[in-house]
């Protein structure tokens, strides 16, 4: 009988809590508008209020043995739309994902690992105010002095890295509204940090070398990003030789047009030059598909800003990260070096997405 009488509770609940999501209210979340103006320190940290969030670090490093690598770092957060006043620890508010990959040329594919944990308990968390960004025994830190810590290990590496910045934050957009389609709400909050200089250590196969190189920072985060036609994009973030640096994206569409363009070329000095999308162009060189997933990516790229040409050249063709297990997501993810007009300029990062399915945010 007390089983019974269990049982009968235990659906009961079940269907409370069924009904439940069905009357309860969709999320509300902030939205993204161009009145907004960025204060630091505070928008280095974490905004919960908004659905999707990201700090995204990457670069070039030297071994001791002038050998090239490149390195992603990222920090995703992600609002889940459950109730924000729920004052139970338990509650799955808010996920943290992290990301972390390693180009070496001599591997010739990219050694990467993900995680994933709802926050909570100290485990996993973003804070707000400024950037302190934990996964487990993963992390970014800034610093009162304004230097990034990174601290990454996976099966086939451990990272820790010290990234300094050597420039202002640079706000992409408008002051950093940054739009991302035709609609006004098609947008993020987007600031970058480039020319980092970076130091620290490599640890692989039991052995542990002194890194050095240079980086590029992005934090953008949203409610409202890409267009219902969006399968997803390609993006560029570029150290240029000079001092300089070029941002440049641009938004497909499912019919591979498209649908919304930008860039931006600041100058050692601090002038900005914006790129409106009729002055963007990207334009396929080279392509080449991966035997996992069999997406066809343009690996080689040029993209047109105004009158510039910038030639991009893979350090090498599979620098493909499969985190379909944390983000669902399959993307290219490569360290690319840039000329101009057949002339050396500069290292960056080139990010492509939705080339084996339409992407998702």
């Amino acid at each position: 009988m007390g089983l019974k009488l269990f049982r009968c509770a235990w659906r009961t609940l079940l269907l409370f809590l069924l009904l439940s999501n069905v009357w309860a209210a969709p999320p509300q979340f902030s939205a993204v508008t161009p009145d907004k103006s960025l204060t630091f320190p505070r928008d280095f940290g974490a905004h919960p209020e908004f659905r999707t969030e990201w700090w995204y670090a990457t670069g070039w490093l030297q071994t001791p043995e002038h050998k090239p690598l490149g390195f992603q770092i990222t920090f995703f957060r992600s609002a889940t739309g459950h109730d924000a006043a729920n004052p139970s620890n338990f509650a799955p508010k808010q996920l943290i994902i992290a990301h972390v990959a390693l180009s070496d040329p001599a591997e010739k594919k990219l050694l990467h690992g993900e995680k994933s944990a709802r926050q909570g308990f100290g485990l996993a968390y973003a804070t707000k105010g400024d950037t302190d960004v934990k996964l487990d025994d993963w992390h970014l830190t800034r610093n009162a002095d304004g230097r990034y810590q990174a601290v990454v290990r996976t099966r086939d590496f451990d990272l820790q890295l010290t990234l300094q910045p050597s420039q202002a934050p640079m706000l992409q957009g408008e002051q950093g509204y940054s739009r991302k389609g035709p609609k006004p709400q098609q947008a993020s909050y987007y600031y970058s940090e480039p020319q980092l200089t970076v130091a620290g250590t490599l640890m692989r196969q039991g052995k542990s070398a002194a890194v050095t190189g240079t980086a590029w920072l992005d934090h953008e985060w949203s409610s409202n990003v890409l267009d219902a036609d969006a399968a997803g994009w390609d993006w560029l973030g570029a150290n240029l030789d000079d001092g300089s640096a070029l941002m440049a994206f641009r938004i497909r569409s499912k019919a591979g047009a498209t649908l919304w363009s930008h860039a931006a070329l600041r100058n050692p000095a601090g002038k900005m030059t914006q790129f409106m999308p009729n002055a963007v162009l990207f334009t396929p060189q080279r392509r080449w598909q991966s035997p996992r997933t069999k997406a066809i990516y343009p690996v080689a790229m040029q993209i047109q800003t105004g009158g510039d040409r910038w030639q991009l050249t893979p350090l090498q063709d599979d620098q493909e990260l499969d985190a379909r297990r944390s983000t669902g997501n399959v993307y290219w993810e490569g360290a690319v070096t840039i000329s101009r007009d057949g002339a050396p300029a500069g290292r960056g990062y080139l990010e492509m997405t939705g080339y084996d399915k339409p992407q998702k945010l």
